[in-house]
């Protein structure tokens, strides 16, 4: 029998207030104070921090703060990834960045979802991941469902939601977002 993690890493329906899952959010809150008050500037201390929340991180990531995660294990990324103030991502299931990825602030990513069924959604959520690939600029404010994969060499205007897949080299914009250009690469 599967635990909740497990359930939750897998996509399954899982049961979010399990123990567990509640003690790695809780353990993931201090970092982020930490990280967010305590060590507001990136020096070393910021540097072990990060490396604690976000083991699947490459070490050239810079946040600038606040930033808001659930677990930070779940995000993987590559080098020269930023992420500008007020950013959030809800990483309940696997976050992919690319290399030289940068975020606008107060973009938000969700891999979290809940069932349509009301009584059902009181007690359960899941997950989907999200993907975004090399050399990409979300703008300010955008938003990230899940399940969405956005592809190398993309633009997403500031203000946008992201409900389906960009694919690579295009500007998108828009509520919800719209492939309005391919982009010369």
């Amino acid at each position: 029998m599967k635990t909740e993690k497990e359930k939750m890493l897998d996509g399954e329906i899982y049961f979010a207030n399990d123990k567990v899952l509640v003690s790695e959010r809780t353990f993931a809150k201090k970092l982020l104070h930490k990280l967010n008050v305590t060590e507001y500037l990136m020096n070393g201390n910021a540097r072990n921090i990060l490396r604690q929340l976000m083991p699947n991180a490459h070490k050239r990531l810079y946040i600038e703060p606040p930033f808001h995660c659930d677990y930070g294990y779940n995000i993987h990324s590559g080098e020269n990834v930023y992420f500008n103030v007020n950013c959030v991502v809800l990483d309940t299931m696997k976050v992919e960045i690319g290399d030289n990825v940068f975020f606008g602030p107060g973009v938000q990513i969700y891999t979290a979802t809940h069932p349509i069924d009301a009584i059902e959604r009181r007690t359960v959520e899941f997950s989907k991941p999200v993907s975004i690939g090399n050399d990409c600029w979300i703008g300010g404010n955008s938003v990230i469902l899940p399940g969405v994969k956005i592809g190398n060499g993309v633009t997403i205007g500031a203000g946008s939601i992201v409900t389906k897949d960009i694919p690579d080299n295009s500007l998108a914009v828009g509520n919800p977002a719209k492939v309005i250009r391919k982009l010369n690469q």
